[in-house]
């Protein structure tokens, strides 16, 4: 046992900093690390560690980052990046519609792929415009965080909760929707206000080497985008109007797509994070082992007779948000979902994790995948936007997030 939860930290330590301390190995590398020697040391069989991971979400999550591919390699996002920010409107206004932008879009496409494909477009064009980018990626990646919850598909996490808790579509936007979209304008409502008069950049021109035009560099296919608009769509009213296996929907729908005359499937698997079903299949099994030892019933039973009820779900929405930030938001679900077996109310407290952990995530750089990549993005286009610019922009706007979840939670029956 005490291998086991030695493993088990040192894999949460890892997804916490980034990396295992004192090696060269991610996050990705912990989490398969971490299995294989938990199958090593005896303390999980082969059998068992198959068996803890969790096909219906791999699947569901692969599906639909094929889907999100296909838009990729379509053009769609830089496409769509230009056509906003190219918008002859108010810096404010600009920003309202890019945190709307964000926020759609990240509902219905996995929003990393999203904000990896559109961050260096809007980047660029906002420096070509002598506009501060600081504000509109900041309001971009809070807005990909905030609106995904509003869909079942919206993020890994949201996928992660609904097929554990086995949780509809349309049970889960009933339960995150509303709050998505008065998170995204509370969002714009908060940076607008701190960036007031903050909207251009100084009259000097801008460091040498520094990139202002946007490169584009997939041209707008209109035929694809628009066949993977239709089968998108035709995968979203599968999952209103039917009971069909999540799972199989997702992957139909990226069957018809990697079937395709002009496009080669390996250039939309390129675009499949690879890295993260592995980091969730690991994880999978390391969770698996420690449940094995008793230790999570132990710890529960502790909680209860300390007062703290994690069937409460304004409880599980505060303590989510805070493990979200150490650990990130994916571990954090697949960590607090267990404790919701037998819960009467367990899609209600499915949805306090995903508020808990989307809404938080803006915080801190760290906090989600989409604020790392807007700020790593941002560096490599010459705009630095350092940590506590990020935290004073996004610490009033995880606290004003998190009050509304909190105000909804309560609505909903909490």
């Amino acid at each position: 046992m005490d291998a086991t939860v030695t493993l088990f930290i040192l894999v949460y330590l890892a997804m916490g900093v980034g990396h295992l301390p004192g090696f060269k190995v991610d996050r990705t590398g912990a989490a398969l690390l971490g299995a294989m020697l938990l199958i090593v040391i005896g303390s999980i069989s082969p059998k068992d560690a198959w068996a803890a991971i969790d096909v219906n979400t791999i699947g569901l999550l692969f599906g639909l980052m094929v889907v999100s591919a296909a838009f990729t390699v379509a053009g769609f996002y830089d496409w769509a990046a230009q056509r906003v920010a190219e918008l002859k409107v108010g810096p404010s206004l600009l920003l309202a519609i890019l945190i709307v932008v964000s926020g759609v879009l990240s509902a219905l496409l996995t929003n990393d792929v999203m904000v990896v494909a559109m961050t260096p477009v809007l980047c660029a064009i906002t420096l070509s415009r002598r506009l501060n980018p600081i504000p509109f990626l900041l309001g971009f990646g809070f807005a990909a965080n905030t609106g995904s919850v509003a869909t079942m598909i919206g993020s890994p996490k949201n996928m992660i909760i609904a097929e554990a808790l086995q949780i509809s579509f349309n049970d889960f936007s009933r339960m995150t929707l509303l709050p998505a979209v008065v998170g995204m304008a509370l969002t714009w409502v908060t940076l607008a206000a701190l960036y007031r008069g903050r909207w251009q950049l100084p009259a000097a021109p801008p460091a040498a080497g520094t990139p202002l035009a946007p490169a584009v560099a997939t041209p707008w296919d209109r035929v694809e985008t628009l066949k993977a608009a239709i089968i998108t769509l035709a995968l979203i009213a599968a999952f209103i109007f039917t009971d069909w296996p999540h799972m199989v929907i997702a992957l139909a729908a990226a069957s018809v797509l990697l079937i395709n005359r002009k496009i080669a499937s390996g250039k939309l698997l390129e675009h499949v994070d690879g890295n993260l079903l592995l980091l969730l299949m690991g994880l999978f099994v390391v969770n698996a082992a420690m449940a094995a030892t008793g230790l999570p019933n132990e710890v529960l039973s502790a909680l209860r007779n300390a007062g703290i009820d994690l069937h409460s779900p304004v409880s599980m929405l505060l303590i989510s948000a805070v493990i979200s930030d150490l650990v990130g938001n994916n571990p954090t679900a697949m960590l607090l979902t267990p404790f919701l077996a037998g819960a009467e109310n367990a899609p209600l407290l499915g949805a306090a994790i995903v508020l808990g952990t989307s809404f938080s995530s803006n915080a801190i750089v760290f906090g989600s995948l989409a604020g790392i990549i807007v700020v790593e993005q941002a560096s490599a286009h010459g705009v630095t936007i350092s940590f506590m610019e990020f935290l004073r922009a996004g610490l009033p706007v995880t606290l004003v997030s998190l009050l509304l979840a909190i105000v909804w939670l309560y609505f909903l029956g909490a």
